[in-house]
């Protein structure tokens, strides 16, 4: 605006927002002439020559900038870059040689190394099914037990087939030998796992992370993150996908100490749910077969030989001729192979004992794949270079030549390395089971309306949108309101909101997540807070006793179902702290994020008319405080009246307390009870979390029906 001083800027305000620079004297007649055609216009700036840009609040400078720096974009600094030659010793010269003697020592041991052991105790602490959305579960299988590759999640429409697919590379070891070789085999590892779940290398993009040590003005330094930059500039121009954004640090380094040369490839690509595959083998009688990266001379992959195996095997997967593939990373061969057989404890052997020297090779970009055997014979035609693994057999067992390695001491070896630092198993006393008898199911009343389900929200609830899909799904009119504590004056607003929502609604359904970060002193405690007040109290109590509602709560619903009194006792009470049952902290003192089996154990509530008593379901469950602990007797009694409504049980149907099945340690293995004419329930499990393709890399019934026999109630 060179020559314009004096002149004013002001906003058009339409359906858009419109700067423009108006003369000084036409400003008034701009404004008028506005607001006859209904535009709101205000006067927001005045253009000056004094070369600096001055931003005021009630009359105060808070902002004075000189052009000049405006003009920079920033501070500019220039370094001078230095990048050493590799040493001789490379990363991928380390082939181990293998005699069948001392084959199953470095097998397992190879299992025991950091970054091949398992992690399970600190993923479990992350939510990984909140929204209804992870097609790929954390650990897939019966078992729960083999790593997903990537995350796969679908987008937030009904019933939608369209998911994102993203997987992120890094070697460390790699990239301290050479960060160039480190962050090519970073954005290779990151698209060989979006190939291996499915999707299509050349719908890829990536994003990175840069961790380097603080540089300086020291050239050997700053040439680490300019090799890294060449080496993933490098591989995206031979795979032809962008990179968008991406985040630095250049201050890892604390004393002596410095981080290693580190840059991270997160890769991520539009991918069908129904078509995405998981790395547990599915059946026995399969061929195992490897897709291997080949490197030329100086240890960089070749691409084009690599691309046209990568289309080739997202077509078979496309087809549906891929039962289950894996990457093949830190670790090796040993390694994938291992986490493959975990999930289902489907055995392995190799055809040949040539493989055990080329085991434990870090060969990023090679895949590995369970096949049908008639698709083995179709693969010549295909342009796939691939090499026969083995095939997977009937016996939990990994087999080279005459060793055999059972599949449950190779899961232990991989699990202990961990275990201390981020434990899975329960300590402490473990309580009795008791075999209680079954209660029939009971037939309630048809009230012959389509209900209306209310489902407040909470600070901090995060369920609700999960929960409001659920009946939406099954013909139910859903209202949500948020509970706005902010001043006393929206406080009673929200209060007399919800009373009036609970009076127009036959279901009031109360979401999981961490109410008002689970505070004061536990979960569920600001939910509870809330439904004592006086015209909430009258509003649930006319629900029940004169409307014959139904009440549903869940995780953190279920915590202030408890701390009400509506579970077990059907009204709200004051707790009694000797007599009362609650929910408390899990055994380990953390969050659990893992899937449960579940038994139904009674048919007294009405959120069970869809099952039959004994019908299993593999359910998510997400909490820090979901043990279900009374006194004995308490619990007995509740047994007794048919209000325990479903169990934690293990691969048998048998009420478990052990870690995997019961992660909490719930008492008796109780997920849920009813009040005692069953219109009430209460559960830690999320089953809301339900959908086509949802968790598909788990077998078994996912779906209780439990929404829809609420609905079905009154229909």
């Amino acid at each position: 605006y060179e020559g314009l001083d004096g002149t004013e800027l002001a906003l058009s305000e339409s359906q858009e927002r419109m700067a423009l620079v108006i003369a000084k004297d036409d400003l008034g007649f701009f404004i008028k002439s506005a607001a006859a055609e209904n535009l709101e216009a205000t006067h927001v700036a005045t253009v000056t020559n004094t070369g600096r840009l001055r931003m005021f609040w009630q009359d105060n400078v808070i902002v004075d900038l000189d052009r000049s720096f405006l003009e920079t974009n920033g501070v500019r600094q220039e370094a001078s870059v230095e990048i050493k030659a590799i040493t001789e010793s490379t990363f991928f010269d380390t082939k181990t040689e293998v005699e069948i003697i001392n084959f199953k020592p470095l097998f397992l041991e190879n299992l025991k190394e950091i970054n091949n052991a398992s992690q399970r105790g600190l993923v479990e602490q992350f939510d990984s099914t909140i929204g209804a959305r992870s097609v790929l579960h954390p650990f897939g299988g019966k078992y729960l037990s083999t790593p997903a590759e990537s995350m796969v999640s679908k987008l937030p429409f009904i019933e939608s087939d369209t998911a994102t697919v993203m997987s992120w590379g890094f070697n460390p070891k790699l990239s301290t030998w050479s960060p160039f070789h480190g962050a090519v085999f970073a954005v290779v590892e990151s698209v060989s796992k979006i190939v291996a779940s499915g999707g299509d290398y050349k719908k890829t993009y990536l994003t990175f992370q840069e961790y380097f040590e603080k540089l300086g003005n020291n050239p050997i330094k700053w040439g680490k993150p300019y090799a890294a930059l060449l080496g993933a500039y490098h591989a995206q121009m031979a795979f032809e996908i962008a990179a968008i954004g991406g985040k630095d640090s250049m201050s890892g380094t604390f004393n002596e100490l410095d981080v290693p040369p580190t840059l991270v490839s997160f890769a991520i690509a539009p991918v069908l749910a129904s078509k995405t595959i998981s790395p547990e083998f599915k059946k026995y009688g399969h061929a195992v077969v490897l897709i291997e990266c080949k490197r030329d001379k100086y240890n960089l992959p070749n691409f084009e030989s690599l691309k046209k195996s990568y289309q080739a095997l997202s077509s078979l997967i496309q087809k549906g001729q891929v039962y289950s593939s894996v990457v093949v990373k830190n670790g090796g061969i040993a390694a994938a192979i291992s986490k493959m057989t975990f999930g289902n404890k489907i055995g392995f052997k190799f055809t040949d004992r040539f493989w055990g020297n080329k085991l434990f090779d870090a060969d990023y970009g090679s895949i590995i794949c369970e096949i049908g055997l008639d698709t083995l014979e179709d693969l010549n035609g295909t342009g796939l270079q691939f090499q026969i693994l083995g095939e997977t057999v009937n016996g939990a067992e990994i087999i080279l030549d005459s060793v055999s390695i059972p599949i449950d001491e190779a899961f232990s070896a991989w699990e202990k390395p961990l275990e201390e630092i981020f434990p899975t198993r329960h300590e402490g006393r473990i309580d009795a089971i008791n075999n209680i008898p079954l209660i029939k199911k009971n037939i309630h009343l048809n009230l012959g309306i389509k209900p209306r389900v209310f489902i407040p929200v909470f600070p901090g609830t995060n369920c609700e949108f999960d929960s409001e899909q659920a009946f939406r799904k099954t013909g139910a009119s859903v209202s949500t309101l948020v509970f706005n504590n902010l001043n006393s004056k929206f406080l009673n607003e929200s209060l007399k909101s919800f009373a009036k929502e609970i009076n127009q609604s036959q279901i009031l359904m109360i979401p999981g997540g961490f109410s008002a970060g689970d505070e004061p002193e536990g979960s569920g405690k600001f939910i509870a807070a809330v439904f004592r007040n006086t015209i909430i109290i009258d509003a649930v109590m006319d629900l029940l006793k004169n409307r014959q509602g139904l009440i549903l709560g869940i995780c953190n619903g279920f915590q202030a179902l408890i701390k009400l009194g509506l579970l077990p006792y059907g009204e709200i009470r004051k707790a009694d702290p000797e007599l009362s049952p609650t929910l408390t902290f899990n055994r380990l003192k953390r969050h659990y994020s893992t899937m449960v089996r579940t038994k139904i154990v009674s048919g007294l509530s009405p959120w069970f008319n869809s099952v039959e008593i004994g019908d299993e379901h593999i359910i998510p469950i997400s909490n820090g405080e979901g043990r279900f602990v009374a006194q004995e007797a308490i619990v007995k009694s509740l047994f007794q009246k048919g209000q325990v409504a479903t169990r934690y049980v293990d691969l048998d149907g048998k009420p478990s307390m052990n870690s995997k099945y019961n992660p909490s340690g719930s008492m008796f293995a109780i997920e849920s009870i009813s009040s005692p004419d069953g219109r009430i329930l209460g559960k830690m499990a999320h089953s809301e979390r339900i959908g086509l393709n949802i968790s598909k890399n788990i077998p078994g019934e996912k779906d209780q029906k439990i929404f829809e026999s609420g609905v079905n109630y009154f229909n």
